[in-house]
């Protein structure tokens, strides 16, 4: 297998210089490195074709096959914290919103949580890929065993760190102005699911494994599993015997950590993988083996070019979770001035918690169409096939807009039929708070998509840098647009409906970044010029 590179675009000129550095980033945070490996066959079949590839039904098929895959992967973890806001919000008692509040607090520091250590994939693959490559096939093994190792070694003190100072934390996203009750419930869920961050990193630093080894059938195969089994003990611990946020916190620590036994009994050759092979799905059986964790860690010289790549698109990554951790937080505070501090401002969590996991699941299937943009650009790119590259771009722009005006469609219905706030809550405050915001979250897929589109392209043309600042201007932006209406009078400070202006902050957020990657794509010396 052969390393896909791909030209440097800068905004003065075009350099010709190649390089060996990933084409990763936090919207495709899940499956972006495997496709730049899987992107081989394709580059091949492109030029054996001479350039037939770039019709517009083939380029439809290849999007279709890159997307599929990563649809199905990225949209687990968001069902499985879904399943935990649904049966917690639904079998919680009526008029009761602090459950979900609690719940909505704790979820969003452990996403944060989590999510910082997304390197243990997007690192791992490209490192035991290089391995198999040169035929060292202890060196991927290896590689593979340091990531298992350093996973274990955060995620105990990830786990440390959360139980330590677990009340501060929850009263940083905003536990300390909903309430006693919601503080209670967010610090139960915490407390059992800080115990799952050992699984969590193993299950990414697997996942970086696998897909090293070109097998994506695998960890989509366990991640459907495990949520599964967290739909069932949902059932159980929360709709029957009634544990709240606690019995969701121990459905998903269980399932969380049954994924992680199913991944390293693969890696460690005692279980098969999705085909029947040891290790990878696309491996031959000679290059089966052992991949268990070692307490040797990675030379910085061999990961020090991936770590300078990967800079960028980690401060970016960063800024924007910190953007929606401070949305939680705001949006916990935006009952502060009431008369009934406590259940109004639990309210408004849980309608944000609600709101946000709905958005983040239409964010992940519009990121699926990045993710093979990004590959189908760099892999155009990189042949120095500008035709190709326009004709790709396009077609994902075209898919984008039908996906997010069906997203926008699938939303209304929903909530004209009362099915998405009857399925999520029965509680009366809650459903009032939740339905201005599924206005805003229905009109704002349109815009997702095409951000989602165009980071794709622009991830594929290597624009890291120019994305790590857009990114940073529209944090800037959406906090500006959040002060200017919550804090002056003639644009909405005097509604005080502060929930409703975070919202109008993350649409800002958006708008930026649409308005920016737009000036990017267009300009002459741009990715599609």
């Amino acid at each position: 297998m052969t390393t896909i590179t791909t030209p440097l675009i800068t905004t003065s000129s075009r350099s010709t210089a190649l390089h060996n550095t990933p084409h990763d980033g936090y919207d495709a945070c899940k499956t972006d490195d495997v496709v730049d490996l899987e992107i081989d066959a394709y580059s091949s079949s492109s030029e054996e074709d001479d350039g037939d590839d770039t019709s517009q039904n083939n380029i439809s098929q290849q999007i279709l096959s890159l997307a599929t895959p990563a649809l199905v992967s990225l949209a687990i973890d968001p069902l499985m914290t879904i399943a935990d806001t649904a049966f917690v919000g639904r079998y919680s008692a009526p008029n009761d919103p602090y459950p979900l509040a609690g719940l909505g607090s704790a979820a969003a520091l452990l996403v944060f949580s989590f999510y910082v250590f997304n390197f243990l994939a997007t690192a791992t693959a490209p490192l035991v890929a290089k391995a198999r490559a040169s035929k060292d096939e202890a060196g991927a093994k290896l590689v593979g065993g340091q990531a298992l190792t350093l996973a274990l070694i955060l995620g105990t003190a990830l786990t440390l760190t959360l139980l330590i100072f677990r009340e501060p934390l929850l009263h940083v996203m905003g536990t300390g102005v909903t309430g006693v009750e919601a503080d209670h419930y967010g610090e139960q869920f915490l407390t059992v699911r800080a115990l799952a961050a050992p699984a969590v990193l193993i299950c990414s630093a697997s996942n970086g494994i696998l897909r090293g080894y070109l097998d994506t059938k695998t960890p989509t195969i366990i991640l459907l599993g495990s949520n599964v089994i967290n739909l069932l003990l949902d059932v159980v611990l929360v709709a029957q015997l009634k544990m709240g946020p606690q019995g969701a916190g121990i459905a998903t620590t269980v399932a969380e950590w049954i994924a992680a036994l199913c991944f390293l009994g693969v890696l460690a050759g005692k279980l098969p993988s999705a085909d029947g092979k040891n290790i990878g799905s696309n491996t031959k059986p000679s290059e089966s083996g052992n991949i268990v964790p070692v307490f040797e860690l990675p030379k910085w010289m061999d990961i020090r070019p991936l770590v300078v790549a990967s800079s960028a698109v980690f401060l970016r990554s960063i800024v924007l979770q910190v953007a929606m951790s401070s949305a939680a937080a705001m949006a916990a505070r935006s009952s502060a001035e009431s008369d009934i501090i406590a259940a109004g401002a639990s309210s408004s969590v849980a309608a944000h918690q609600i709101a946000l996991q709905l958005w983040l699941l239409c964010s992940f299937l519009c990121d699926a169409l990045a993710t093979a943009s990004q590959a189908l650009v760099a892999d155009g790119m990189g042949r120095e096939d500008a035709e190709s590259v326009r004709t790709v771009s396009q077609t994902v722009f075209s898919w984008g807009l039908a996906l997010g005006l069906s997203l926008s469609a699938i939303l209304w219905v929903g909530t004209e039929s009362n099915f998405l706030t009857d399925f999520f809550t029965a509680d009366e405050g809650t459903r009032l708070e939740l339905t201005k915001l599924l206005t805003i979250v229905i009109l704002a897929q349109p815009l997702n998509s095409f951000v989602f589109a165009a980071d794709g392209v622009l991830q594929g043309a290597e624009e890291f840098p120019y994305q790590a600042k857009s990114m940073a201007l529209s944090v800037l932006t959406a906090f500006a647009v959040f002060a200017a209406l919550e804090y002056t009078p003639l644009l909405g400070a005097s509604d005080g409906d502060t929930l409703v202006h975070v919202w109008l902050g993350l649409i800002a957020l958006q708008s930026m970044r649409a308005l920016t990657s737009f000036v990017k794509l267009i300009e002459k010396q741009g990715p599609i010029d």
